[in-house]
């Protein structure tokens, strides 16, 4: 009958530690991530997943956002919210 309990408990323990290492801050960086993707506005500076810097020109929809990459003004691209990486406000330095 101990030995049931002391395994359970050990089962307990284990199942504990992997949320704490594993799935608690995998989720506090997704909650993080939405809240940057929320906050994008045109006129922002971003950077992207592919290493790219533009500006973001249109928000079209809830998931897609028109960004201009480069000096050349006629380099827009839409893209994704979620390739998202950084974010720079306009007027912060």
């Amino acid at each position: 009958m101990n030995s049931t309990i002391g395994i359970i408990a050990l089962y307990a323990v284990i199942i504990a530690a992997f949320y704490f290492i594993a799935i608690r801050p995998n989720k506090k960086r997704e909650r993080e991530h939405a809240a940057l993707m929320s906050s994008v506005s045109v006129g922002d500076s971003i950077l992207t997943t592919s290493g790219f810097y533009g500006v973001v020109i249109d928000i079209p929809s809830d998931d897609v956002i028109i960004v201009e990459f480069g000096s050349n003004k006629n380099c827009r691209i839409p893209m994704q919210k979620s390739a998202i990486v950084e974010v720079e406000k306009e007027g912060e330095e």
